[in-house]
């Protein structure tokens, strides 16, 4: 069977109010060609589809017309693959992914948006066009602290963080111990999806639109807990969304496909791709990474003004088309925001192909943050570097000792709960210019 995984979309987001609807429909429409010039069985999507709990309609209609095409709903052309697996992730939210499953399924696309206390819900078995069985999927979608654990009285943080990654493994191995039995009676392939931050992945700096996944613990999973040893001979490949950034993890057959389109600055020059698997009975799986068009350039330009100057300048004279976001970092005299928006406006003066979507003064952040006492950020760290936590930390220096431990926990339980209902916490501020 061949499969095409794929994940975080994230239909619907913004970039510094700029909609982003073009450039998903040109992947989309990159997405479809590319399943059938392949000749793709199944696509996996392994979470955030959507960029909010509440899609807009225009975000719902790409996302519904585009599995339309892919299932031949339309009546006049044949399903572009057998099946679409769809598993939500924490940008998601499970009850909207849910509410169609059962009309969905009828077109074979299955999705598991809220996750079930009966590991047999998460374990499909995929059939063939002559029904026979071809692979059996473990689709576990987002898992929320309240799917793996009962929060327990006077627990603190270290007891949350320890019950969360027990109850996390515990749903991954029941899941995979039935798609196990399903295997032995079968004898077909099996392949996990998760959407979930396992430890060593790589995110790109600040910016590129990740969430720490758990907020107010900060949990990220071991592979051996996500997938233990016992198990892992029994999977052929493993399908993981929530990392932006295409990479392996655990071995050549586990990988995050990566976003489709750079969700923000700090992903601007990566390669974007998705992932085409080979999987067979009693072959070895074979991995292809399928290059995504970019479909809107981002260029970040940093430095004094001379540097932004020449680089600007190079932009025009190349017949650059991009987005950009400009940082000043140049020491001396404060510029301020206005003058440098003056500036870079008459830099960019009937250059129609370059727009500019943030300016930011990053020596007047620091002079300001050394004027409040601080000392400025440790090692010449840019304020893109600190987390919404390490934020609040240096809030902190200015509350007595005595307080800041209870201020802490009430700001965890903030994020968590923002997290936990599809709120943002950092992207909220990096999206107002």
């Amino acid at each position: 069977m061949r499969i095409l995984h794929t994940s975080d979309w994230h239909i619907g987001r913004s970039l510094y109010g700029k909609r982003r609807y073009a450039e998903m429909e040109s992947f989309l429409a990159w997405l479809e060609k590319t399943i059938a010039d392949r000749r793709v069985d199944t696509l996996l999507i392994a979470g955030d589809i959507f960029d909010t709990t509440t899609p807009s309609n225009q975000a719902q209609e790409l996302y519904y017309r585009f599995l339309q095409r892919l299932a031949g709903a339309s009546g006049d052309s044949l399903p572009l693959c057998r099946h679409v697996v769809i598993i939500a992730g924490n940008h998601d939210s499970p009850t909207f992914l849910d509410a169609p499953k059962e009309l969905l399924a009828l077109l074979n696309i299955h999705v598991r948006g809220r996750a079930s206390a009966l590991a047999a819900d998460e374990v499909l078995l995929l059939r063939s066009a002559d029904s026979h069985p071809e692979l059996i999927v473990c689709a576990v979608p987002y898992l929320h602290d309240r799917d793996v654990r009962v929060v327990e009285a006077g627990e603190d943080m270290r007891d949350r963080q320890r019950a969360l990654i027990q109850g996390i493994s515990r749903h991954y191995a029941d899941v995979l111990a039935r798609a196990c039995e399903l295997q032995s009676s079968t004898g077909v392939p099996i392949v996990l999806m998760g959407h979930v931050f396992v430890t060593g992945g790589t995110v790109a700096a600040m910016g590129d639109g990740v969430r720490e996944l758990y907020v107010g613990a900060q949990v990220q999973l071991g592979f051996d807990e996500l997938l233990p040893p016992e198990l892992s001979t029994h999977v052929s490949y493993t399908a993981l969304g929530h990392l932006h950034i295409p990479q392996r993890v655990g071995g050549e057959c586990a990988r995050y496909s990566g976003s489709p389109i750079p969700m923000g600055f700090g992903e601007a020059g990566q390669q974007k791709s998705v992932c085409l698997v080979d999987v067979g009975e009693g072959k070895e799986p074979s991995v292809e990474l399928l290059p995504i068009p970019l479909f809107q350039r981002l260029e970040r330009v940093n430095g004094n003004w001379e540097t932004i100057e020449r680089h600007l300048t190079e932009l025009r004279l190349s017949g650059t088309e991009a987005w950009l976001e400009v940082t000043y970092e140049g020491e001396g005299p404060q510029m301020g925001i206005p003058d440098l928006q003056d500036r870079l406006n008459r830099c960019l003066e009937d250059c129609s192909g370059l727009e500019l979507l943030c300016t930011r003064d990053e020596a007047r952040i620091r002079r300001t943050l050394e004027g409040q006492g601080n000392g400025g950020l440790p090692g010449g760290a840019s304020l893109e570097d600190l987390s919404p936590l390490d934020v609040f930390e240096r809030r902190l220096e200015a509350v007595p000792e005595e307080q800041r431990e209870a201020l802490r926990r009430t700001y965890r339980e903030v994020l968590a709960r923002m997290e936990e209902e599809g709120g943002t916490v950092r992207e909220n501020f990096r999206d107002t210019p």
